[in-house]
């Protein structure tokens, strides 16, 4: 199609949404827009003027955002590509419109903390500390770019739908606009794997015309229900997208027939509901829902324990609807979907619909942790916030009953550093549906928490394996690397010989490496013998200082022969009087001989060897050995 009739069309969609001042604006800044990308020319061929009105489009058409966003979005590139400034955008339409543009444009900076990449997402960020509108427009800027990918070279189109699928796609899920992120995703897929796309969906479309007959059959008698009691609705059934479907398959290693859900029933009813079912001279959302779920129920067999309540606890992005599974004409489960009228354009708008109010919390949210890190620009840190902000939530409970939004896939500390920074850097274990847990444990949807502390206790590295929320990453790193710092003020790195196990007091020698750190060596250990003829001119002087904070894991055998009580004695001894932390014991009895191994925590070896003496004088001992056999 033409410019002409592109522009044409264009000025048709903005007269039948904006007054007729609104409009003379817009075409002024129409025509702007058409002289300062003159002569431009987009890799398709196309005159450059043709992505301007396909970004307005979006804004105005799929968006719905008001004339401000719609002027901003045909200049968002003339500041970057031609030579209009963001003061003459200002004089000829307002600071808002400047505001929103200079927001879009992309920054020259002369030398960059990270990626170009990260730098361009953390600036579109920042924009939700003023207006969500200049982040809005950025993505139509994306999707439409992602619409016309095919004129880029592989290589181009690679990296374009790689940033999508990390970064614009789940953006566009959390700000709960379902179709852009739909969209977004799938074509994202096809330009990364199109071989992988172009096989799913064909075999989307045969699965879609083989079961539809049956589909019909089973979905009739459901919408006779609802028409006998009054219910205006509409039922239908939709594939899911290729996208969804693709990641179900990749993160559950199934093939597509193996998927239980392929297709989705929608039940969408009239905002109008029924006095049938009101209460109190009233009715609501939830009733008609939980009514209809009464009426399909009693036709179809429920799939035990399947029904997901989000009328009564939404996703963050604002998501609203009733989940149940029932059972197919065909032996398998269908999945369905109640939502009245204003809970479906709110799935589908998210942001932009005015019932949508758990995304200005989310905003809220985000503002604080942009102001946390506005001073950083590590990609790490980008990380922690994409995982934190932008993947799927659940919905757990602490112990009074107060619900906890956190990511998928979120621990048990990260629920505590969610209630407060004091009990995340104490956590010492979880009570998960009444269950003892580490504090490592992934939480599920519906998971019941109670957090256990000691002011003794403190973060661990292994944290930073399973923590998703940024607050969770931020305390726990902070407080390594305190306590790295206060470790290096004494002296440098140590590495500890893995095979000698050297401890506080021993007599030890160390090796300088190319890295700045020392390995440690037991001075009879085999290995620092070696390398002290190999390499003696790395030999340096250390000491193994012993700190209340450090402790060393140190794993032994005990033989004894059997009696009653005796690993009660072992661990009374150990636990009771030593007041040393057990790691782990096991033991086994053959023929009345006990063969006990232990592996504790220990800070020097004064206290082994006081440990050691101490066990030796329990009755029935025979040996303790080290796990290297040495006798201790």
């Amino acid at each position: 199609m033409d410019v002409e009739s592109l522009q044409n069309i264009f000025f048709s969609q903005v007269s039948a949404r904006h007054t007729p001042e609104e409009v003379e604006q817009i075409k002024k800044a129409y025509f702007l827009a058409k002289e300062s990308h003159k002569g431009q020319m987009r890799k398709s061929g196309e005159p450059y003027i043709i992505h301007p009105i396909a970004v307005a489009q979006i804004v105005n058409n799929d968006m719905q955002l008001g004339v401000a966003p719609v002027i901003a979005a045909l200049l968002h590139d003339v500041v970057e590509d031609t030579d209009c400034t963001i003061e003459d955008i200002s004089t000829m339409f307002g600071d808002e419109v400047a505001y929103l543009v200079n927001t879009v444009t992309k920054k020259k900076t002369v030398r960059l903390n990270a990626s170009k990449q990260v730098e361009n997402f953390k600036q579109m960020l920042a924009a939700f500390n003023y207006d969500i509108r200049a982040l809005l427009i950025k993505l139509a800027d994306r999707l439409h770019n992602m619409r016309t990918l095919k004129s880029m070279k592989v290589e181009k189109q690679l990296k374009i739908a790689s940033e999508t699928d990390f970064f614009y796609a789940p953006l566009a899920n959390r700000l709960g606009l379902y179709r852009i992120k739909s969209e977004l995703e799938n074509l994202g897929l096809q330009y990364r794997s199109p071989h992988e796309y172009r096989v799913i969906q064909e075999a989307i479309n045969d699965y879609v015309l083989q079961h539809s007959d049956a589909t019909e059959h089973w979905l009739q008698p459901i919408r006779e229900i609802l028409e006998k009691n009054g219910i205006e609705a509409t039922v239908s059934c939709e594939a899911r997208s290729v996208y969804s479907l693709w990641y179900k398959m990749h993160t559950t290693r199934a093939s597509l027939k193996e998927l239980e859900h392929i297709r989705v029933v929608h039940i969408c009813y009239n905002n109008k509901l029924p006095e049938v079912i009101s209460r109190n001279g009233r009715s609501t959302e939830k009733d008609t829902a939980l009514f209809i779920y009464s009426l399909i129920t009693e036709i179809y067999t429920e799939k035990p324990y399947s029904l997901l309540n989000y009328i009564d606890t939404p996703k963050e992005n604002g998501y609203r609807s009733l989940h149940v599974k029932l059972m197919g004409n065909e032996g398998r489960w269908m999945e369905v979907h109640i939502q009245s009228q204003d809970m479906y354009r709110v799935s589908q708008y998210g942001c932009l619909a005015e019932q949508a109010s758990g995304i200005d919390n989310w905003i809220e949210k985000f503002k604080h942790v942009l102001q946390d890190i506005s001073d950083q620009s590590k990609d790490q840190i980008f990380d922690d916030v994409i995982t934190s902000f932008y993947h799927d939530d659940i919905l757990v409970f602490s112990s009074d009953g107060s619900k906890v939004l956190l990511p998928k896939k979120a621990s048990a500390i990260d629920f505590a550093y969610e209630i407060h920074s004091d009990m995340g850097d104490h956590a010492k274990y979880a009570i998960i549906n009444d269950k003892l847990c580490s504090v490592t444990t992934i939480l599920e949807r519906g998971d019941r928490v109670r957090i256990g502390t000691d002011p003794d206790y403190h973060p661990q590295a292994d944290w930073l394996k399973v923590a998703q929320t940024y607050r969770a990453r931020v305390h726990i790193r902070r407080y390594l690397k305190k306590m790295e710092a206060s470790s290096t003020d004494k002296h440098p790195e140590y590495v500890l010989c893995s095979k000698c196990n050297p401890l506080p007091g021993d007599e030890v020698v160390g090796f300088q490496r190319p890295d700045g750190t020392v390995l440690v060596h037991k001075c009879n250990c085999d290995d620092a013998l070696s390398l002290s003829s190999q390499e003696g001119d790395v030999i340096t002087r250390v000491e193994l200082e012993a700190r209340e904070d450090k402790t060393y894991p140190i794993g032994f055998w005990i033989r004894a022969v059997n009696r009653d009580n005796f690993l009660y004695d072992v661990m009374n001894f150990i636990s009771g009087e030593m007041h040393l932390s057990i790691d782990n014991i096991n033991s086994k009895t053959t023929d009345e001989i006990i063969d006990c191994h232990i592996k504790i925590l220990v800070h020097s070896i004064s206290e082994l060897k006081s440990l050691v003496s101490g066990l030796s004088k329990i009755e029935n001992v025979y040996e303790i050995r080290r796990e290297n056999g040495r006798i201790l």
